[in-house]
């Protein structure tokens, strides 16, 4: 309490200008006093306009009061330098490098606890005393210190800009109203930023209202995966218990279906999982933009907060919650009923119903697939990066532009490896495909094989069972540059009518046994579709033929 006591005594016989004890006080008529020397170098600076002012309650004189020293003052002022008490506030007051420092202290300057949009000034806690004691400064626009007071300033006539131009979308002044922005659809700067909170405000009510859908939806997965993993495991115990009845004869099935079951199990698991970690990140980032559109809301300075508005970055698309369904039922308990009969029938059953159980377990959907895309934008959001793997490609076959294009050339000096092509002009992707993919493929010269196939099929030789198309591993478009197409799968042609196009796209959706090619122009024309089951991760495959000038690229689309 003591030392609180002398705490208030130092402030009150302190100059509000240097900030330190008082040195030769004096009384200016208003009744403030300062120092001598700080109140007489503050008049000289406004000799010009022959008007004086008391710094702190803005008082005006004319003509200059005389000063003369307050001898009671000073004596009291010694009898508190003899107590000891420091005379300069403590260094914490001092406004540092990352500080907005009051712009009425001299010398050593103390931190500004608040910012005058009025005065366009800041002030520390002293300073800032009379926009509290006197009227003249009771309409005065006070908020938290702010290093970007200029900024309210017109550059053009040097006026606060108090109103805003929605036909150009900035901040000007009153002069500007009348003269270059004339005619505009002007407002102050007060409406605007009414309007603009309104719609802060419903962008928050958005955000909020995705982030708990977003948070249902990750629950509702969490669920499942559990569901999925619960029913896997007893589907795998109650197989295991089955196979273990059928000794030698069923040991090899029941070693597959433990495998196929753990397997979709995983590729179950793993797509649910993709979607619940995009649905957590979106609701983080949900959460930040929130925070930060928060934070823009309690900015005081109209000015401030349109300038800062435009800069707020557009929402990413929405998972649309709707999308997640969870397919009822469609677990593993299947495979223990299907099971179960082989168990029944024996061998010669097991030959005969083998395909049913294989396909009892890659029916396991938890989740209802996604419609079809049907815009080139919707293809697009399943763009894959393809690129060739230089362990496959052909001898006679050249790859650049970081194996993306591929040209036929003299022979190469690629070294040897089983998985490479011997003697069709043929190459497959490094990447393997699964799930949802699409591509696109640019080719330059008179025809040019654009091929998906599983990376069992024969490298060695020029048989049926090394070209694509000509064998059941493989999938394969024939493009022709003036005629039309054919498409070959298990050595079975099929004539493909459309025109000519030098961009071909090709969409993949593993899963569902689906894949399409598309002639990509100024329209995007689906040439084939193909509905079938594959049992394989697939790659993406070119083959070249005939001419060296014929040329062919995986397209950049991301």
């Amino acid at each position: 309490m003591a030392q609180k006591g002398v705490q208030l005594d130092r402030e009150t016989f302190s100059c509000s200008i240097c900030l330190d004890l008082l040195k030769d006080p004096v009384a200016i008529p208003c009744g403030h006093s300062y120092c001598m020397n700080c109140i007489q170098t503050h008049w000289d600076k406004e000799d010009e306009r022959k008007v004086y002012s008391c710094p702190q309650c803005r008082q005006t004189f004319t003509p200059r009061p005389v000063l003369l020293k307050n001898t009671m003052l000073a004596v009291l002022v010694e009898e508190l330098k003899k107590t000891g008490l420091q005379a300069a506030p403590a260094d914490h007051c001092y406004a540092g490098a990352e500080d907005v420092a009051c712009d009425v202290c001299t010398g050593s300057k103390l931190k500004a606890c608040k910012s005058c949009l009025q005065c366009l000034i800041s002030y520390c806690e002293k300073h800032l005393q009379p926009h509290y004691d006197s009227p003249a400064f009771k309409k005065h626009k006070l908020v938290e210190p702010s290093k970007k007071l200029q900024e309210n300033v017109c550059s053009r006539h040097d006026e606060v800009m108090k109103m805003f131009c929605r036909t150009d979308q900035q901040s000007i002044c009153y002069l500007c109203s009348v003269d270059e922005h004339k005619g505009h659809d002007t407002v102050s700067a007060a409406a605007e930023r009414t309007e603009r909170q309104r719609e802060l405000g419903v962008s928050r009510q958005n955000i909020q209202q995705r982030i708990q859908d977003r948070e249902k939806d990750v629950k509702l997965l969490q669920q499942e995966v559990e569901a999925v993993n619960r029913s896997a495991d007893k589907a795998v115990e109650d197989s295991e218990k089955i196979f273990t009845q059928l000794i030698r004869l069923m040991e090899e099935r029941r070693s597959d279906v433990k495998q196929q079951v753990r397997s979709q199990q995983e590729a179950e698991v793993s797509r649910v999982r993709e979607l619940q970690e995009k649905l957590e990140q979106e609701i983080t980032e949900l959460k930040r933009r929130d925070a930060d559109l928060e934070e823009l809301s309690l900015t005081e300075d109209h000015n401030q907060f349109l300038h800062d508005y435009p800069s707020l970055s557009p929402l990413s698309e929405s998972t649309d919650s709707s999308s997640i369904k969870i397919r009822p039922l469609r677990y593993f308990e299947a495979v223990t009923a299907a099971v179960s009969e082989v168990r029944d029938k024996l061998q010669d059953v097991l030959r005969e119903t083998w395909t049913n159980i294989s396909q009892t377990v890659t029916e396991v959907d938890v989740l209802l697939s996604q419609p079809e895309p049907k815009t080139r934008a919707e293809f697009l959001q399943y763009s894959r990066d393809i690129t060739m793997d230089p362990n496959t490609v052909n001898d006679e076959l050249l790859l650049s532009d970081g194996n993306r294009e591929i040209t036929i050339c003299s022979e190469q000096s690629y070294p040897c490896h089983p998985d490479r092509f011997t003697e069709c002009w043929q190459v497959l992707s490094r990447e393997s495909l699964t799930g949802r993919c699409y591509w696109e493929v640019e080719w330059h010269g008179e025809e040019i094989y654009m091929a998906v196939a599983y990376k069992s099929i024969c490298r060695e030789g020029s048989s049926d069972e090394c070209l694509f198309g000509h064998n059941d591993k493989s999938w394969v478009l024939f493009c022709y540059r003036t005629y039309s197409y054919t498409f070959w799968h298990n050595n079975i042609e099929t004539d493909v009518p459309g025109t000519g196009s030098s961009r071909i796209g090709v969409y993949l959706d593993h899963s569902a046994g689906i894949l399409s090619f598309y002639s990509i122009s100024e329209t995007m024309t689906l040439l084939h579709r193909v509905q079938t089951t594959f049992t394989q991760p697939l790659y993406a495959g070119l083959r070249l033929e005939f001419s060296y000038s014929y040329t062919a690229e995986f397209c950049k689309l991301k």
